[in-house]
């Protein structure tokens, strides 16, 4: 063989090799979703802000679908990102362009909608409620939006029943707005710029502390909330959500969640306050004399402090969420740092430190702020942050309110959420703004209660044996 001939049957056998090794590539098939969450160790998940799906709060992040996301990245063994839309359609684009694994966001799941993405099965259930404005007539069925202003959010299952309803129901004014928060169109009917508004009834628990004049006429109709995802043939993703979404139904997770973040909020909803009464019978007596050795200490009546303890946790000491907030009252690591706590577990310490730490944020408050608005200002202060219900007060006089009065600032608080004045503020965006609202409303109801447990017929044994 020539020198020649040999040259070129070792320049053939790479080639050949390397020929073969395409065609073997060419039939593995491609990663699913599932293998490129795993194989690059994060989940990513598109959503919304809301206090019904994702917010920011002095903790860190937070919110129902977060709280599953996050549950959800746990199973996989991942890290969670999140990534925030401004609007329903920059939500669907961050699904369609693969930017986003997930969109959790307390999504209806529409015909129109799976024509497009494939849902995970549904781990809520809510009712379209159609709301109003006390005084005007109670709107109670689909006859009666004829010939009325309706605003709703663009792109929204609502939007899409009322396009649904057009041709039944002539007249209706319809007025669909970008990126527009359960927040804005409630304040919108209850300003009188329109009629109606369709809510869903998660939106509507939470928020109706904020709206005491807003009622539900009637329900529209019902919908189930899923997790979106791209169309995939593969599915693996999506199916293991579907598994870890109905265990988490199944297990108690998904009840669990919607007590801790809806009951709070509708205190004067029938099973919230079963829910309270029943924890004031056999959690509050545990920890009653540790709520009142901090009263001793800090001055605040024990009843405001057990109130304070209820929200963070429902008096349970072993509360826990992803980011690492702990105890009875839900502690962070820099906070029990700074206040001495060693086991933040311990209900004793937990107790006395949340109320020491209350107490130094209210001696921060100005003085001459009289009470009982110091100690709402300090409630604001403790769940939002001191820079932000400042923020809240320096706009309140900007827009002509009284700065020293929390009925004025709990007005202007939930607009530091929206760009144009939180631009302007020194601390920037508080996304737990009107949170911070519902969390001082919310406190201030649970106080109310356990002042009259006191003197309930029911409930004077108990309240004479937390006492003694």
């Amino acid at each position: 063989m020539s020198a020649l001939i040999r040259q070129l049957k070792y320049l053939l056998i790479p080639a050949a090799l390397m020929g073969a090794v395409a065609i073997t590539t060419a039939m593995q098939p491609a990663a699913g979703p599932l293998e490129r969450v795993l194989s690059r160790g994060e989940l990513v998940v598109a959503t919304r802000a809301a206090p019904t799906t994702y917010y920011v709060d002095q903790y860190g992040e937070t919110g129902l679908d977060f709280e599953l996301a996050a549950g959800f990245a746990r199973e996989l063994g991942v890290d969670l990102r999140i990534v925030e839309a401004g609007t329903l359609d920059e939500l669907f684009q961050l699904i369609h362009s693969g930017k986003a694994d997930l969109a959790a966001a307390g999504l209806s799941i529409t015909p129109q909608r799976s024509r497009s993405f494939d849902f995970s099965t549904s781990y809520q259930t809510v009712d379209e409620k159609v709301i109003y404005r006390l005084g005007a007539p109670r709107p109670r069925g689909v006859e009666d939006l004829s010939g009325k202003r309706i605003v709703v959010l663009a792109g929204s299952s609502h939007a899409e029943r009322l396009a649904l309803l057009a041709e039944e129901v002539p007249d209706m004014d319809i007025v669909a707005l970008e990126g527009a928060s359960a927040e804005r169109l409630l304040t919108l009917v209850d300003e009188g710029h329109f009629d109606y508004t369709l809510v869903d009834s998660n939106a509507y628990a939470i928020h109706r502390a904020l709206f005491p004049e807003l009622m539900s006429g009637f329900d529209i109709g019902q919908a189930r909330l899923g997790w979106a995802f791209r169309r995939d043939a593969e599915g693996s993703l999506r199916h293991s959500a579907q598994r870890y979404l109905t265990r988490a139904k199944a297990d108690g997770t998904v009840a669990r969640l919607e007590e801790r973040f809806y009951s709070h909020q509708e205190h004067f909803n029938l099973y919230a306050a079963r829910s309270f009464i029943r924890h004031l019978d056999d959690r509050l007596p545990q920890y009653t004399q540790a709520f009142m050795d901090a009263a001793d200490a800090t001055g605040y009546d024990w009843r405001l402090l057990a109130a304070l303890g209820y929200q963070e946790s429902m008096w349970d000491p072993d509360a826990v969420s992803p980011t690492g907030v702990r105890g009875l009252m839900m502690l962070t690591l820099r906070t029990a740092s700074e206040m001495g706590v060693t086991d933040r577990t311990d209900p004793y310490e937990s107790i006395h430190a949340g109320a020491a730490y209350l107490r130094k944020i209210h001696d921060r408050i100005p003085e001459r702020i009289a009470e009982p608005d110091r100690t709402w200002f300090a409630l604001a202060a403790y769940n939002a942050g001191f820079g932000h219900m400042e923020d809240a007060r320096v706009l309140t006089q900007r827009m002509g309110g009284d700065p020293d009065s929390w009925a004025d600032v709990e007005k202007y608080m939930p607009l530091l959420r929206q760009a144009r004045y939180y631009e302007q503020a020194r601390h920037g965006y508080a996304s737990g703004g009107g949170q911070a609202v519902i969390y001082v409303r919310a406190i201030k109801g649970y106080y109310d209660t356990l002042v009259w447990a006191g003197t309930s017929e029911r409930h004077t044994r108990t309240m004479l044996a937390m006492v003694d």
